[in-house]
């Protein structure tokens, strides 16, 4: 049974980025042998006309964070977008493995270190959090990598 890798991102919110940005990040994912569980694919068939239908979006990804393996976070945007800090938060408190992925240049940090908010790699080892941290598609495959290694350790 393949592991399963949560993939929070903000990307379902656009039909362009939905059509053109998922895909090969699920792709990448996939070529691990990872099941993806990406959120707007995954959630949200329910009716948007009922009441309490956002209420029903937030538990279903939850529950998904809680019941996945681990989560691909991508943490683009100045600030990134709040549904994937609130995401990767909930796995960080869970004791998952996390993983990062921005491929966009713009610093958000005061850190000469960090590239983004020092609490976002609160889930990763300290002296090798670039191992957990990725900066394009064609990384996720770097089987030198963390999320390579964990794909495929017992």
């Amino acid at each position: 049974m393949p592991k399963t890798i949560y993939l929070a991102n903000p990307y379902g919110f656009s039909a362009q980025q939905r059509e053109l940005l998922l895909p090969p990040l699920v792709a990448a994912l996939e070529g691990l042998g990872l099941e993806v569980w990406e959120p707007f694919a995954r959630n949200n068939q329910v009716d948007f006309s009922e009441a309490g239908w956002a209420y029903q979006v937030g538990q279903a990804d939850f529950r998904d964070v809680v019941e996945s393996d681990s989560t691909f976070a991508v943490v683009n945007g100045v600030p990134p977008d709040e549904g994937v800090m609130v995401e990767l938060g909930m796995a960080i408190a869970l004791g998952k493995p996390t993983f990062l992925f921005r491929d966009d240049f713009r610093r958000a940090t005061d850190s000469e270190e960090y590239p983004l908010n020092l609490m976002l790699f609160t889930g990763m080892p300290e002296q090798d959090w670039r191992d957990y941290y990725y900066t394009s598609v064609a990384e996720i495959a770097d089987k030198d990598k963390a999320l390579a290694r964990w794909a495929v350790a017992p």
